[in-house]
């Protein structure tokens, strides 16, 4: 008798581990959605004394979930994201939109099925540009888009974060900067006026 409850307990056991591992995310390759919001901000790397407020923007696209075993993957995302700033002194107000397509290729870390810690490079493309000026004596707003046919040309940046995973849910934190410029030509300079940016978003794993 005893025998056969200990068989019937480790059937039960083998069972319950094989279905755990069966609904276990983190082996599964995902497609998944996501939308948020960016907390953006510029800095001068040549004068410590340039100081400008961060506005917010919109963050929103896809991402995949490529599992590499249990607890390591890839993660590469495309990301429609508004970054910009804001700039005041005593007469006068100016704001910076900027649209980028975004496309991190993030190196994901998974020691929980809750937790995915994330970080790698994003290639950013800039499609367009607004521009307000206002004071009491002129007001403008200035609109400029983009055409990029040459893959090349881009702004490289590194992105870090984490992501809560809730079943098909995904609560997203991350934070970027600007690194280089890519010329498209093979060459790459270091700009001076560098996007730096917070984002937090919320998806949905399929």
């Amino acid at each position: 008798m005893k025998k056969i409850v200990f068989i019937i307990a480790a059937i039960f056991c083998l069972t319950n581990n094989s279905n755990a591992q069966q609904d276990d995310y983190r082996t599964k390759l995902l497609f998944g959605v996501k939308a948020g919001a960016n907390y953006s901000n510029i800095y001068d790397e040549q004068s410590q004394d340039f100081n400008t407020d961060p506005k917010y923007g919109l963050a929103a696209g896809a991402f995949l979930s490529i599992p590499i075993g249990r607890y390591l993957g890839v993660q590469p995302e495309v990301l429609f994201s508004q970054k910009g700033f804001h700039a005041s002194g005593s007469n006068y107000s100016f704001t910076r939109t900027t649209d980028y397509l975004d496309v991190p290729l993030l190196v994901a870390f998974k020691p929980a099925e809750f937790l995915t810690i994330l970080g790698g490079p994003q290639y950013s493309y800039l499609m367009k540009q607004n521009d307000r000026f206002d004071s009491p004596l002129i007001n403008y707003e200035q609109q400029q888009e983009f055409e990029n046919d040459n893959i090349r040309k881009n702004i490289l940046c590194f992105v870090g974060g984490v992501d809560f995973n809730l079943r098909r849910f995904v609560f997203g934190a991350r934070a970027g900067w600007d690194v280089q410029h890519n010329n498209g030509d093979g060459t790459s300079s270091n700009p001076r006026y560098k996007n730096v940016w917070y984002q937090g978003t919320i998806g949905l794993r399929f």
